[in-house]
């Protein structure tokens, strides 16, 4: 199932301007240079011996392990070209806002007499920059990905349901079967 931070995570690292480490020691080498050198607190992180993390920086070792190489490539990834990262989400939040592509089930909250069935739909829209900011200070928060979840329903709600203010007012929209979701910046 895809979670909404992931695709944010997804969408900011499009504007990577270099390539991520590939091979196992090019990704132990780039964590012990942002621990100030240090093997001791990359073997914390990973959860190996100092050893291991010496023998991987010295190409040594090539093929890690399945479980370690997830690790490995998940704390590259976070620590990744931060700038760019910031740059992107900050014109994403100010000035370019976020597309978002997505295929769910929406269950509505409306006034009697009108249709509240929970269908799946699918939408591409343009989120303007104020919702893109904050869905990006929602995950920064460290909100559960339900909570992230509502935010992005708000958005939705707000741009595609209620047109901005010009219809289905009191509509209250819900995420609640996400099938497939994309971002891009």
């Amino acid at each position: 199932m895809v979670t909404i931070g992931e695709g944010l995570d997804k969408a900011v690292r499009g504007a990577f301007t270099r390539p991520v480490p590939k091979s196992a020691g090019a990704q132990m080498r780039y964590l012990v240079k942002q621990h100030q050198r240090s093997t001791r607190r990359v073997a914390e992180l990973l959860g190996v011996s100092q050893r291991t993390v010496e023998r991987y920086v010295k190409n040594q070792i090539r093929k890690p392990r399945p479980e370690l190489a997830g690790r490995l490539e998940r704390e590259v990834l976070v620590r990744w070209q931060p700038q760019v990262r910031a740059k992107a989400k900050q014109a994403a939040a100010t000035t370019g806002g976020i597309m978002i592509d997505v295929r769910a089930r929406f269950g509505y909250t409306a006034a009697p007499g009108s249709t509240d069935d929970a269908r799946v739909r699918h939408l591409t829209l343009a989120l303007p920059p104020g919702h893109a900011a904050r869905l990006f200070q929602a995950q920064e928060a460290g909100l559960t990905d339900d909570q992230l979840r509502q935010v992005a329903a708000e958005a939705l709600g707000e741009v595609y349901f209620r047109d901005n203010g010009r219809r289905a007012h009191g509509l209250e929209v819900e995420l609640t079967d996400l099938i497939d979701l994309e971002f891009e910046l």
